[in-house]
């Protein structure tokens, strides 16, 4: 019997180069969406997981029903988001962010973040709860964004289930949380609604981080585990964007398995700690 490591690497390598070329370059031409940078695992996992999902033989038979039909497509595109998240994911670059990066913050007379690639918005209501806790979201505009239309739909509601609340209370606690986890949200059945106050700060946008423009002048940019999904040039690409997207000494939060050593534009940034992805604008 074939393990299933083997068999996703024989399910990977069934997908050739060119059907993949093809297929980017058919979506972009009629759709503008650009994924050409994305890692090839990635693509051919994701591909593979359409095909199946839409119940075609090949990717050459995706691409004609992508092409034919605009909400397959956009379905398609979901598929190639990056929607894996929770509330206060790994507690302890939060708690960095609560000690270390908010009494930066505090100085400022306004506060501008961008989250890009927020997915269904749990890290999004995170960081608007730390901020609330440490007396600065009033003072605060948080851009969250990401290029999957329908995921911002459901973060905009901030509607969750409750088993994960269980989980996410323990996040929340270990991060360094001062009250009652209960106090964000309200139950509904087998759901949590995140409080509305915590959402008048937010403004969901769609924004692709691979053909869309800066965010000027952002005090901080939380962007984590996105970059591990691109190649070299796209990664470049993208943290070019975050520079030009940031205020002089402005912070850029990045995930456990990212990294600006060997990128282009590692001298314009400063790690700030050891032991988390937190980096500081320098030039």
């Amino acid at each position: 019997m074939i393990n299933e490591g083997v068999k996703k690497m024989i399910e990977e390598a069934e997908i050739q180069d060119i059907e993949i070329e093809s297929f980017l370059r058919s979506i972009y031409s009629k759709y503008g969406y650009d994924f050409k940078d994305y890692s090839r695992a990635f693509l051919k996992r994701r591909l593979n997981r359409c095909c199946s999902l839409f119940k075609v033989q090949n990717v050459s038979n995706l691409q004609a029903i992508a092409l034919r039909d605009n909400e397959i497509f956009h379905n398609i595109v979901s598929e190639f988001s990056i929607n894996v998240t929770e509330m206060f994911r790994f507690p302890s670059f939060f708690k960095r962010i609560r000690e270390e990066i908010i009494p930066i913050l505090k100085t400022y007379p306004r506060v501008k973040i961008w989250h890009p690639g927020c997915a269904s918005g749990e890290e999004v209501y995170s960081l608007a709860i730390l901020l609330k806790e440490e007396g600065i979201l009033n003072k605060t505009i948080i851009y969250a964004t990401d290029i999957d239309k329908e995921i911002l739909k459901s973060a905009k509601y901030g509607i969750y289930h409750i088993e994960k609340i269980k989980e996410y209370t323990r996040n929340y606690q270990l991060s360094g949380g001062k009250n009652s986890f209960t106090d964000y949200y309200k139950a509904r059945k087998s759901s949590v609604i995140i409080n509305e106050d915590l959402k008048e700060r937010i403004f969901f946008e769609e924004h692709n981080l691979v053909t869309d423009k800066t965010f000027g002048e952002m005090n901080m940019i939380m962007c984590r585990n996105v970059l591990i999904y691109f190649n070299k040039n796209l990664q470049n690409k993208v943290i070019e964007l975050f520079l030009n997207s940031l205020a002089r000494n402005g912070i850029l939060g990045l995930g456990s398995k990212e990294s600006l050593i060997n990128s282009k534009y590692e001298g314009a940034f400063e790690r700030m700690f050891p032991d988390q992805k937190i980096y500081r604008r320098i030039k």
